[in-house]
């Protein structure tokens, strides 16, 4: 499972990213687990902040909602938080994350160590760079497909 990959098929291509178990093994089992019912199929980036991060996985599209499975312990690790980072998203709650995560633009340092990093974008970064930005987006990017392979 070392090499396993999220692929997320946006407007405008391919991201493919890849899965970290060795830093966070129930967060990229969650997202694992996700991906092949679904869930992420259809859902927007809701908060696509220029140079910082693009943040999805919320089913309403909005940033208030998860799935139905339980929230997650942390798994807080020393990866950096740089371009192409795959972390999860959270309330202030350490142990909140569920399903929502975000793809940082550019360095984050100042996250490191609080949110739990999970993946790392190896190619088409150019398309999360392109999503339509705000909070929320006017005309949000959508995941049409999230595959794990």
């Amino acid at each position: 499972m070392a090499d396993t990959t999220l692929t997320l098929t946006l407007d405008t291509g391919d991201v493919v990213i890849k899965l970290r178990p060795d830093l966070a093994p129930n967060h990229v089992a969650r997202i694992t687990e996700l991906a092949g019912e679904g869930f992420y199929d259809g859902v927007k980036f809701h908060r696509v902040i220029d140079g910082f991060m693009a943040q999805g996985g919320c089913p309403h599209g909005t940033g208030t909602g998860g799935s139905d499975k339980p929230d997650l312990a942390q798994e807080f690790n020393s990866e950096p938080h740089v371009r192409g980072t795959c972390s999860m998203a959270r309330t202030m709650d350490p142990n909140s994350a569920n399903s929502q995560f975000f793809i940082c633009f550019g360095d984050a340092e100042f996250l490191d160590g609080q949110y739990t990093v999970w993946g790392q974008v190896t190619s088409g970064m150019e398309h999360v760079d392109a999503l339509p930005k705000g909070e929320p987006p006017a005309n949000p990017g959508v995941i049409q497909k999230a595959v794990v392979g």
